[in-house]
C-alpha cells in the first residue's frame, strides 16, 4: 500500500538543507508529511575539479547529489534551490583549514562549516524566501527550556552528531528543527524505501571531508600552498628529551596521535605527541607520552547555560574530536576559557580539534583546544 503523502494544513514554512543524501532527504520527506510548507536549497560548497585531486568529486558537492535532492522534490511537489557559497567556503572554511595546519594544530572543517556557514547562509536564504524555519537531516535534537536552546544527543547514538553543531547560536537554534533526532539510521532507511526512493537506500555514505574526497590531505595542502613542501621538508624528529632521531617530511604534514608512515623505527610504537611548527621539529613519544591530564578550551559558545564562570569545578562528560567515546572531566570556566581536568589521562589532545561539553544527553557547550601541556594540573585534588 502506497503510504498517504499528502500534507495536512501547513505549520509554518521550513528552508530544509538537501545534500542529497538519505537523511537529508528523509528529513525533508518527513517535515512535508507532517504538514510544513517545504522548500529545499542545495549549498555548493566546492568544486573539486579545481583542486587538482585524482578522485572522481563526491559527496554532497557532486552534481549526481544535487540531482538527487532535486528528484526528491520534484516527486513530492515542493520548490528546490541551489545556491552557490564557494566563496563564502572558501574564505572561511578553507582558509582556517590550511591556516590551522600550518600553525601546527588539526582542524574540524565540519564544526566550522556548521557554524559559520551552513546555519548563516540557510538563515539568510530563509529570510529571503519567507521561511520561519530551517531544517538539516542530522542526528540531534534541540528544545527550549530555561530560556535556553538545547542540543541533546540524537537517539541513535552510532550516528548522533550534536558534536559537530555545538557551535550553532541560540538565534540559530531558535528556528532549527532537526526532524531526525528520535528515530534510528534503520528506520531511516524504512521510511525511504516505504516511500519508494530506492536510490537513497542503495546510495553508499561519504565519510570524508567534503573537499578532500580522496581524503589525502598533506597533497591538498602541497596543491593549495605554493611552495610548501621545499620549505619544510627536512625538520627534525625529535624525542621529548630533545634526542633527534630523524628527519620529517614537514610539519604540516602530521598529527598528534599520528602512529603510522612516521618512517622511524625507535624498538617500541612511536606516536607524533606534539608538533613545534616555529623548529619545523614533530615530537615522538611512547603511548603514555600521549596522556594528558588537562587542557585548555577557548573561543567558548556555551549551550544548556550561559556561562559556567563562578561555579567552581564542574562535572561534565567531553568529547576531544568526533569519534573519541569520551570521558568524566571537570569544567572551571575562567576569563572566557575552560579548563579541562580529566580523574584518568586522556590520550592524543590535539589542539586545533574541538571539545565538547555533556551534561548527560545534553550539550553544555564547547570550544576550540588551545593546548594541553602535560604539565598543566587542576588546582586542587580532584574528587
Amino acid at each position: 500500500m502506497t503510504p498517504d503523502t499528502t500534507p495536512t494544513p501547513s505549520k509554518g514554512r521550513v528552508l530544509v538543507a538537501m545534500s542529497g543524501g538519505i537523511d537529508s532527504s528523509v528529513a525533508a520527506v518527513m517535515l512535508h508529511e507532517q504538514g510544513y510548507e517545504v522548500v529545499g536549497m542545495t549549498m555548493k560548497t566546492w568544486d573539486y575539479a579545481t583542486a587538482g585531486g585524482s578522485k572522481k568529486e563526491t559527496g554532497c558537492c557532486s552534481l549526481d547529489s544535487i540531482n538527487d535532492a532535486r528528484n526528491v522534490a520534484v516527486q513530492l511537489g515542493f520548490p528546490h534551490f541551489i545556491i552557490d557559497i564557494r566563496n563564502e567556503f572558501g574564505d572561511h572554511v578553507i582558509d582556517d583549514f590550511v591556516g590551522e595546519y600550518l600553525a601546527g594544530r588539526t582542524p574540524n572543517p565540519c564544526v566550522l562549516c556548521n557554524t559559520h556557514i551552513k546555519w548563516d547562509a540557510l538563515l539568510r536564504r530563509a529570510d529571503q524566501l519567507g521561511c520561519q524555519y530551517i531544517a538539516t537531516g542530522h542526528y540531534a535534537n534541540v528544545r527550549h527550556e530555561n530560556g535556553r536552546y538545547v542540543i541533546s544527543k540524537g537517539l541513535d547514538e552510532s550516528k548522533d552528531q550534536s558534536y559537530a553543531l555545538w557551535g550553532v547560536s541560540q538565534e540559530s537554534l531558535a528556528r532549527t528543527i532537526f526532524p531526525l533526532g528520535k528515530l534510528r539510521k534503520s528506520e531511516i532507511r524504512q521510511m525511504a524505501a516505504d516511500r519508494g526512493f530506492m536510490e537513497l537506500v542503495n546510495k553508499s555514505e561519504s565519510y570524508e571531508i567534503c573537499f578532500i574526497p580522496d581524503n589525502d590531505y598533506r597533497g591538498f595542502l602541497k596543491r593549495r600552498v605554493e611552495g610548501l613542501e621545499e620549505r619544510v621538508r627536512g625538520g627534525k624528529f625529535v624525542l621529548t628529551d630533545g634526542t633527534v632521531v630523524g628527519t620529517h617530511e614537514g610539519y604540516p604534514f602530521y598529527t598528534i596521535g599520528q602512529r603510522k608512515g612516521l618512517g622511524v623505527t625507535l624498538g617500541y610504537p612511536a606516536y607524533v605527541v606534539e608538533i613545534r611548527p616555529e623548529t619545523n621539529e614533530v615530537v615522538l613519544g611512547n603511548h603514555d607520552e600521549l596522556a594528558r591530564t588537562a587542557t585548555v578550551v577557548g573561543r567558548l559558545n556555551m549551550g544548556k547555560f550561559a556561562s559556567l564562570e563562578g561555579q567552581g569545578l564542574v562535572l561534565a562528560f567531553t568529547k576531544v574530536r568526533y569519534n573519541h567515546a569520551g570521558a568524566p572531566a571537570f569544567l572551571e570556566e575562567k576569563e572566557g576559557k575552560m579548563y579541562v581536568y580529566f580523574p584518568e589521562p586522556v590520550h592524543a589532545i590535539a589542539p586545533g580539534q574541538a571539545a565538547v561539553f555533556y551534561d548527560g544527553q545534553d550539550v553544555l557547550g564547547g570550544g576550540w583546544i588551545e593546548r594541553s601541556p602535560a604539565a598543566l594540573a587542576a588546582p586542587i585534588p580532584l574528587p
